[in-house]
C-alpha cells in the first residue's frame, strides 16, 4: 500500500492584540527558539557509536570457527562440517562466511552483496572510518566474507552457491551451535550456470581487492585473480542461478536476472584493474543489458542498476573516460539521477513512496534494506556533485549537494530514532530499540552459558513463543522496520518487521562514518555547516 505524502504545515498567523505586547512576544519566541535548539543539540545522534555497533553485528552473523578476538561473546563455533555432506566421495571446505539473517543458511548472493557494500563503504569513506577507530573492524568484516568466497570458488568454473536448505532450516528454531538441519551445499558450474551469482561474487572480490591493495597486496592480488575468473565464468556460461539451484527460489530468487550483475561485476573489475576491457564491457553492453535502459527506484541484493549507474556517473570526472565514452556515460548518469530524484520526491510521476514520518518506503517486507542502500547512494552522489561543483537537475528543479546529503541524513536519523515510534531500528543503539528480534541465536540462551542441546521443536516451544525479550542483544542489526504508517510491532513472530539481514546494515557503515566526521566538524567549527 502507498503511504500518503505529508508536508509540514506551518501556520504563519500570530495575533498580537496590543502594540505593547510585541516586544514581550518576541522575547518568548526567542526563548522558544533557544530551547528548541538546545533540545535538538541534546538529541543529536552519535554516529560514531552507531558505526561501532554496525560493525559488531557482522561478528554475530559469523559462521565457522570464531577467532580469538571475537567480541560477540554469546556466539560460539558453528557449521564446522560445512561442505562435508556432498556424497559420492566429494568433500569441500565451506566452513566460514555469514548467515544472512535470523536463520542459518549461507546464501551466496546476499552474502556477496553484503561484502561489496562493506568494501564500497571503506573505499569511499576510509579516512572517516579510520578517524572513528573502526578501520580494522571493517577490514575484519570484509575479510571474513572474502575468505569464504575464496573457499567457495573451488575451480575457475565452479562456485558453491549455498550451504544449508531454507525449507528444512525454517522447520527448526535452534542456535547455530546446535544445528541439526541439512548442511547440503549447492553449486553453479558450466552445466548449471549462475551469471548473477558469479557476477556479484566477482564484484565483491574485486571491491575487496581494492580495500586490501595497500595493506595486504598478496591477498588483494589473490582476490582479484578469483574475481576475474568468476566474471569470465559468469559471462561465458550465462543463466540465472535460481534456475540451476532450485533450493534458493523461495528465498533469494534473482528477479532482475543476471545482466545487471554482469555489468556490476565488470564495473568493479574496471575500478580494481584499470584494464580498459572491463569498462568497454560496461559501455558495449550498456543498452542490451539494461544499464542505460532501466530507470530504477530501488537498489538491493537483487537489483544493481542504480549502484552501477552511480559508479558510471563518477567516471565522467576523468577526462580520458569522458572523451572516449562520454555519450554512454552520460546515459548512465541520467538514469542515476532518475534514482536520486525519485528518492528526493522530485520526479514527475515516479517517486519512491514515503511513510507519514518521512521514511522511504518500497515494500512491506524488510523495507529498511532499501532505505540503507538509498542513504548510501545519496551520500555518494552528494559527494560527487560537491567534487564536480555541479548541481542536480530534477525535472527543471535545481538541487544542491547539501540538500541530497541532508535527505540521506534524515533517513539515517529516522533509523536511529527520529521517528513517530521514537524507536531506534538499529538494535542496541539508543534507549529504545527492538528487543524481540526474529533471530534464532539471539532469542535462545547463549551456548556459552548453557551448552545443553536444544532441539528443533524445543526451540520453538521454549524460546520462539516466549513473550520475554531476547536473552542476547544482536547489536548493530538493522531490522526490517515499520510499516507505511510508521507502526512497528516488536514481536519475534513478526519477521517482516523484526528480522535483520547483513545487507541491511552493510551500506550504513560508510554513511555512519561520513556523518560522524561532519558532526565532529560542526562541533569544532560551526561555520563549516554551510559548506559541508
Amino acid at each position: 500500500m502507498k503511504g500518503p505524502q505529508i508536508k509540514n504545515n506551518k501556520n504563519p498567523r500570530f495575533a498580537f492584540v496590543k502594540q505593547q505586547q510585541q516586544q514581550h512576544c518576541l522575547l518568548i519566541l526567542i526563548s522558544i527558539f533557544i530551547n528548541v535548539s538546545a533540545a535538538a543539540t541534546a538529541t543529536a545522534f552519535d554516529y560514531a557509536d552507531a558505526l561501532s555497533k554496525s560493525l559488531l553485528y557482522f561478528e554475530a552473523q559469523r559462521s565457522g570457527r570464531l577467532p580469538y578476538n571475537q567480541r560477540v561473546t554469546w556466539r560460539d563455533h558453528s557449521g564446522l562440517t560445512d561442505g562435508l555432506e556432498q556424497g559420492v566421495g566429494l568433500t569441500v571446505d565451506l566452513v566460514g562466511g555469514y548467515y544472512d539473517a535470523g536463520d542459518h543458511v549461507k546464501f551466496g548472493l546476499p552474502m556477496a552483496f553484503t561484502v561489496t557494500m562493506l568494501s564500497w563503504g571503506v573505499i569511499e569513506f576510509r579516512e572517516q572510518i579510520a578517524a572513528a577507530g573502526e578501520l580494522e573492524h571493517a577490514f575484519e568484516a570484509i575479510k571474513w566474507g572474502a575468505d569464504y568466497f575464496i573457499k567457495a570458488h573451488t575451480s575457475p568454473n565452479v562456485l558453491w552457491a549455498e550451504v544449508g536448505d531454507g525449507d528444512t532450516d525454517h522447520y527448526c528454531w535452534q542456535r547455530p551451535e546446535d544445528m541439526t538441519t541439512s548442511r547440503h551445499a549447492y553449486k553453479i558450474d558450466e552445466n548449471n550456470p549462475g551469471s548473477d551469482l558469479a557476477g556479484e561474487t566477482a564484484a565483491a572480490m574485486a571491491a575487496a581487492s581494492i580495500v586490501f591493495k595497500k595493506t595486504n597486496p598478496h591477498y588483494s592480488h589473490l582476490l582479484l585473480h578469483h574475481a576475474q575468473q568468476l566474471f569470465e565464468f559468469g559471462d561465458k556460461f550465462r543463466g540465472k542461478y535460481d534456475e540451476s539451484v532450485e533450493a534458493v527460489k523461495s528465498y533469494y530468487a534473482s528477479v532482475s536476472g543476471y545482466m545487471d550483475e554482469l555489468l556490476w561485476g565488470a564495473m568493479w573489475l574496471s575500478k580494481a584493474t584499470d584494464n580498459d576491457k572491463y569498462l568497454q564491457y560496461v559501455i558495449n553492453n550498456a543498452d542490451n543489458f539494461g544499464g542505460i535502459g532501466w530507470a530504477i527506484t530501488e537498489f538491493s541484493w537483487d537489483v544493481k542498476y542504480a549502484g552501477l549507474q552511480v559508479m558510471a556517473s563518477k567516471l565522467l570526472a576523468k577526462e580520458q573516460h569522458k572523451k572516449q565514452y562520454g555519450y554512454i556515460l552520460e546515459q548512465y548518469r541520467l538514469k542515476a539521477e532518475y534514482y536520486i530524484c525519485s528518492c528526493l520526491n522530485k520526479n514527475n510521476g515516479s517517486n519512491v513512496d514515503r511513510t507519514r514520518g518521512g521514511l522511504l518506503y518500497i515494500r512491506p517486507w524488510n523495507n529498511m534494506q532499501y532505505v540503507s542502500t538509498a542513504a548510501f547512494l545519496l551520500t555518494i552522489y552528494s559527494d560527487l556533485l560537491l567534487d564536480s561543483n555541479q548541481p542536480l537537475n530534477c525535472n527543471g528543479e535545481i538541487v544542491g549537494h547539501q540538500e541530497i546529503l541532508s535527505f540521506a541524513k534524515s533517513q539515517v536519523d529516522y533509523i536511529l530514532g527520529s521517528n513517530p515510534m521514537n524507536m531506534s531500528y538499529l538494535v542496541g543503539y539508543g534507549p529504545k530499540y527492538p528487543t524481540r528480534v526474529h533471530h534464532r541465536g539471539a532469542s535462545i540462551v547463549s551456548y556459552r552459558e548453557n551448552k545443553g542441546f536444544i532441539g528443533c521443536t524445543q526451540g520453538y516451544d521454549n524460546w520462539y513463543s516466549r513473550v520475554d525479550q531476547n536473552p542476547n542483544v544482536i547489536v548493530g542489526a538493522l531490522v526490517g522496520g515499520p510499516d507505511w504508517r510508521d507502526n512497528f510491532m516488536d514481536q519475534r513472530n513478526n519477521y517482516m518487521q523484526t528480522e535483520a539481514c547483513t545487507y541491511n546494515t552493510a551500506p550504513l557503515v560508510g554513511v555512519f562514518a561520513k556523518l560522524s566526521q561532519l558532526e565532529e566538524q560542526r562541533n569544532s567549527n560551526p561555520s563549516l555547516v554551510a559548506s559541508s
